[in-house]
């Protein structure tokens, strides 16, 4: 009785390693899955980031060119061909999320622009038990939008001279904004009424 158990523990001894390794493999395997699951998550944070970040510095800049429009009633010309930027902001904002911008596309809308941005994560998955994971990151696209929501505005000149003296614009659950060319408000303030800037999907 005794050989006979010793010959049954012995056979059984290979069955339980490839057990053990049956269940080591779907444990880093599960690992894997849930580090490129968090790796991609984190990439798709960057990106929002980095889109909106070059989305509400497009907004910044356009400050100086909008003021500059208002007296000469220009604005419409403004609008309609203005610089899309914000692409540094982009990098910067990526790299504060452990990702790099693989690219930045601003398009010129009118009163919507858009600018999308892919970055890649620095992180790889790097598991084991996968072929191809010590090189694998993830990757994420966003695109956000600054979208001038204040059409049918009214240019005033009081003393007929062909400069204008007052803008109202109508801009829907942000109010209406009045600006004085002469004594514009502080661009800061104004630019979150006349602008919206938000993510849309891709």
């Amino acid at each position: 009785m005794g050989r006979r158990t010793r010959t049954d523990a012995g056979q059984a001894f290979p069955i339980y390693v490839v057990m053990v390794a049956g269940l080591l493999f779907l444990v880093f395997a599960f690992f894997a899955v849930g580090k490129a699951s968090a790796l991609r998550n984190g990439a798709q944070g960057a990106a929002d980031s980095a889109a909106l970040a070059a989305a509400q510095q497009n907004r910044k800049d356009f400050g100086t060119g909008f003021l500059a429009s208002l007296p000469g009633n220009m604005l419409e010309q403004f609008l309609q061909a203005h610089p899309v930027y914000g692409c540094p902001a982009a990098h910067s904002f990526a790299a504060a999320n452990q990702s790099d911008v693989n690219s930045c596309r601003p398009m010129l809308g009118g009163y919507r622009d858009e600018i999308t941005v892919e970055v890649q994560g620095r992180k790889t998955v790097d598991s084991p038990v996968i072929p191809g994971t010590k090189t694998q990151v993830a990757k994420a696209t966003a695109t956000a939008i600054v979208e001038f929501r204040c059409p049918g505005w009214k240019a005033l000149d009081f003393n007929d001279d062909g400069v204008q003296d007052l803008y109202i614009f109508p801009c829907g659950d942000a109010g209406v904004v009045e600006i004085a060319p002469a004594s514009p408000p502080p661009w800061a303030t104004v630019s979150k009424l006349l602008y919206d800037v938000h993510l849309v999907d891709n």
